[in-house]
């Protein structure tokens, strides 16, 4: 058992007893090993439908084309590469963690639409984006009949 394992699996543990229900995470924490042992730890400690996770998505998990931001394709990969590090079915929440001004945004909320319509998270949504820099790309609802995008900002603590 590795350092990390170690030493948050008990911190997990002790939070699930005192009401911690929500849990975020994001791919490229310790490159992936932060999910292994956070699903290892709700398996363990916890029923899965008691608890929201919360997990990001953009850092660049490998070198080379789509190894990471926000193309479809990146995106794509991920969820399926996340779920399975996690041990799970699906997330609760899938969320940007910072712009990818290489990818247009209509490419990538049209993945995370189909990636939402797949039931592997429940909801996506954005971190670090304040409604001025939403507003600021312009989105094309072509192709997203029904889907309502909304700005929202996120706060760890």
């Amino acid at each position: 058992m590795g350092t990390g394992r170690r030493v948050q699996r008990p911190i997990i543990q002790r939070a699930l007893k005192l009401g911690t229900n929500f849990f975020d995470t994001a791919n490229v924490y310790r490159l992936g090993r932060s999910e292994e042992i956070l699903g290892r730890a709700i398996k363990d400690f916890a029923r899965r439908d008691e608890v929201v996770i919360a997990t990001k998505v953009h850092g660049v998990m490998r070198n080379g084309p789509n190894g990471g931001g926000l193309s479809r394709k990146a995106i794509l990969s991920e969820i399926d590469n996340r779920l399975k590090r996690l041990g799970m079915d699906y997330v609760d929440l899938y969320i940007i963690h910072r712009w990818d001004s290489g990818t247009p945004i209509e490419e990538t909320m049209e993945a995370l639409h189909d990636v939402v319509k797949a039931d592997k998270p429940a909801i996506s949504g954005l971190r670090q984006c304040g409604p001025g820099s939403f507003r600021k790309r312009s989105i094309s609802r072509k192709g997203m009949a029904g889907q309502r995008w909304s700005p929202c900002r996120t706060t760890t603590i």
